[in-house]
């Protein structure tokens, strides 16, 4: 992306199922137009294929497996690759993978021409998923995430940190950060640290007005 990401997970929150699904992707949509702004989204799965066929923003599945075949109950890569999303999630902390997952779904998703966005924890997680070459890494603090605390506040150092880390493995892949960014000058800060853009769910889901938030988000870029 040439533009900063602004990636919104919408997980499996009810506020981000059916119609509220689509009134998010349809703002996101029109702010991207507007700001100039790359917003993703990561809906549920069952929304992947309409919302790539409705939508012109990003698309992103929330995992993916390195498997095809006799896999009852599984998201293989190119599967995700066919109803026309940009990429995918992995190993959220909220669907952890061992190492070699990580680096089998990187290269799935390398095979199938999807983008990559492997969540980490920490700096030195992050260092070593660089190793892969995803596309993205997205840092996330596990005590942060959800709790309104944004990490861009709470610990700039591991979003520095992490950034210089990743970069010394692989210049290429670029830094997302998350837990906590809920406003314009959360998102400021992160790119002022060296991050490539950043990794919402709660703040822009859950909202009253999900719209006005990621109006807030764009804001001061």
């Amino acid at each position: 992306m040439s533009s900063p990401l602004i990636l919104v997970n919408f997980k499996s929150y009810r506020e981000g199922a059916g119609n509220n699904a689509g009134q998010i992707a349809e703002a996101a949509e029109i702010i991207m137009q507007e700001s100039g702004v790359t917003i993703g989204v990561a809906p549920q799965f069952v929304e992947l294929h309409p919302f790539c066929k409705h939508y012109e923003i990003p698309v992103y599945a929330q995992h993916i497996d390195a498997v095809e075949g006799a896999f009852t109950g599984r998201i293989p890569a190119f599967t995700v690759r066919a109803a026309g999303c940009t990429g995918s999630l992995i190993n959220h902390s909220e669907r952890r993978l061992t190492i070699a997952d990580i680096e089998a779904c990187v290269g799935a998703a390398k095979f199938n021409h999807l983008e990559s966005v492997v969540c980490t924890n920490n700096a030195a997680v992050s260092a070593a998923s660089a190793a892969f070459a995803p596309t993205y890494v997205a840092v996330e603090p596990p005590e942060l995430i959800g709790s309104g605390i944004s990490v861009a506040k709470a610990n700039p150092d591991i979003i520095r940190n992490s950034v210089e880390a990743v970069k010394r493995v692989n210049p290429d892949v670029m830094v997302l950060c998350g837990a906590g960014i809920q406003s314009g000058e959360c998102v400021k800060t992160a790119i002022d640290l060296g991050a490539s853009g950043v990794l919402v769910a709660s703040s822009v889901v859950k909202a009253k007005d999900p719209e006005a938030v990621l109006r807030d988000l764009v804001s001061l870029l």
